[in-house]
């Protein structure tokens, strides 16, 4: 980096992981590669870097002369599918994300504009409320339904499939987890009925389809009113659409408290309704979801966070007890 950029880094609690960004060869490489696609646009950088470095990724926000600042992005190589995702999502749904600027999906590099304040922002202000999240989740269970017939094109794009028959083996590659005995026996004895609720939801006939797996008001640009931009596809997998629900309906009912959950679920499956199946089926399918997403979650921690050093192993732990959500019964 040059004296004209200065640079502030936030390791946040993960201070003594080393990430790309120590690497000098590899921080230099990703700097040029941002400022020449800046350059190819007419833009140049200035101003102070702020980087956010952590075991999963790096994200940089680069100030640009008399423009609005960008964001650079970089994937390990488990996620490096988010950028091409994300720039086919653009293609595909104008609009419910940030179209990139530039991609490099050998890297795992994207450049991406700012799209305006989070949800989460907007909340915390009073600007936005409970009918926000029905809002989005109409809109992201829309793009889910409308993204059904392009599951395969988008699983040569690198997203990982994990249908509901897969789920099992998902289940079972995480035996021998860094959670107590009780909790991995209590785990081991809940199989059968993890086989029962996979054979139950996949009879149910809805269609995989794009699941984002970390949807929460963190990852939701919210610019104005009935305006929504999905962040951050590094966690996606192809598998069955309503594995989606539970993280952003946990979060609404952190804030709202009991009660929300059903008028989420609603407003979620209005896309979904019309296509054979009854409200009564639809309803069930996501209560069966609900248990199931708990192993979308930790196969995802499993497959982007390696177990290396006091960091890894600290993020395996808290993938591992995402397999505790198993025992969730779904709200009313």
């Amino acid at each position: 980096m040059s004296s004209e950029n200065p640079v502030i880094v936030d390791r946040g609690r993960f201070q003594d992981a080393v990430t790309p960004w120590d690497d000098v060869g590899w921080r230099t490489a990703a700097v040029d590669w941002a400022t020449a696609a800046l350059a190819a646009r007419g833009l140049r950088p200035a101003g102070e870097w702020r980087v956010r470095s952590r075991p999963w990724s790096v994200l940089a926000r680069l100030p640009v002369e008399g423009h609005e600042a960008v964001w650079f992005k970089a994937n390990p190589p488990a996620s490096a599918f988010e950028g091409p995702l994300t720039a086919a999502l653009a293609r595909w749904a104008p609009g419910q994300v940030l179209e990139p600027i530039a991609v490099d999906a050998g890297r795992g590099w994207s450049l991406l504009p700012d799209g305006g304040p989070l949800l989460r922002d907007a909340l915390d202000r009073g600007a936005a409320g409970l009918e926000a999240w029905e809002s989005l989740l109409r809109r992201y269970a829309a793009l889910q339904h409308a993204l059904t017939p392009r599951a395969r094109e988008i699983e040569r794009l690198g997203v990982p499939r994990t249908p509901v028959g897969e789920l099992p083996g998902v289940f079972d590659r995480f035996d021998d987890t860094p959670l107590r005995p009780e909790e991995r026996q209590r785990l081991r004895r809940v199989r059968p009925r993890l086989l029962d609720w996979c054979d139950e939801l996949a009879a149910l006939g809805v269609p995989d389809s794009l699941d984002h797996a970390d949807l929460h008001d963190g990852q939701v640009l919210h610019p104005a009113p009935g305006t929504f931009t999905v962040l951050d596809w590094g966690d996606a997998v192809v598998s069955h659409p309503f594995c989606s629900l539970a993280v952003p309906a946990r979060r609404a009912r952190e804030r709202y408290g009991p009660g929300v959950r059903a008028r989420l679920r609603d407003a979620y499956l209005e896309p979904w309704t019309g296509d054979g199946r009854s409200r009564r089926e639809l309803r069930r399918a996501v209560d069966l979801a609900w248990r199931l997403s708990a192993l979308s979650r930790a196969g995802a921690y499993a497959r982007v966070f390696p177990a290396s050093g006091a960091a890894g192993a600290a993020v395996t732990a808290e993938g591992a007890r995402c397999l505790l959500e198993l025992f969730d019964e779904p709200p009313p």
